[in-house]
């Protein structure tokens, strides 16, 4: 087996762009933008994040971009910004996560704000980043997780080609403490090869 280089050398772009979509890694200064956002979307967030459970600080929000903007330097998480090109609206996050620099393998997650829901974004967003995933970093295989009751998240994972691997029973607890069944979807790359013509290619931009 070939010996694969540090992750911490690796040098890729920390921003991607789609047609309407700026989205790219955090960068120290964000946290008045993402804590606007956060507060603006508890209530349709609460359910199914364990990290929106209170309003986060301006401190707290600032001390998380920080720390984000850290972990993709070092490579152990990807953290992504969704921002809108039209108004420069922080729509939400998303992201390569849990990531095995071994296989390579990563998973994405993503939330969006209520407001910006229904207009395609998160589509359009997870799409970019599956490309970013196979197309730059050379992925072996992207995930897609969620619980079996968001039903919204799995909807996105189906309408972006992924493939429903299985329900892990009883696998997690929910922001309640409940029993839960958590959906697993996955793309491989002739699956994604497949799938890339009707997609736009995003652009990629901005520092290493």
């Amino acid at each position: 087996m070939p010996e694969r280089p540090d992750p911490v050398l690796l040098d890729f772009p920390d921003q991607i762009e789609t047609e309407r979509l700026i989205i790219r890694a955090p960068r120290p200064g964000d946290g008045p933008a993402i804590n606007e956002a956060v507060c603006a979307s508890l209530e349709h967030l609460r359910p199914w994040m364990p990290w929106a459970q209170h309003a986060p600080t301006l401190e707290e929000s600032e001390s998380i971009v920080r720390q984000g903007a850290a972990r993709w330097i070092t490579r152990e998480d990807l953290w992504m910004m969704i921002i809108r090109k039209a108004d420069g609206l922080w729509l939400g996050g998303s992201g390569l996560h849990r990531i095995r620099w071994d296989v390579p393998r990563f998973e994405i997650g993503y939330w969006i704000r209520p407001e910006a829901e229904g207009q395609g974004y998160v589509s359009e967003a997870v799409r970019a980043i599956t490309g970013f995933a196979f197309g730059t970093l050379h992925a072996e295989r992207v995930e897609i997780r969620c619980e079996a009751a968001n039903t919204r998240s799995a909807a996105v994972a189906r309408r972006c080609g992924y493939t429903l691997e299985g329900r892990l029973r009883s696998h997690s607890r929910n922001t309640q403490g409940e029993l839960v069944d958590d959906l697993i979807f996955s793309m491989l790359p002739p699956e994604w090869e497949a799938l890339r013509p009707t997609w736009e290619a995003p652009r990629t931009g901005g520092p290493a």
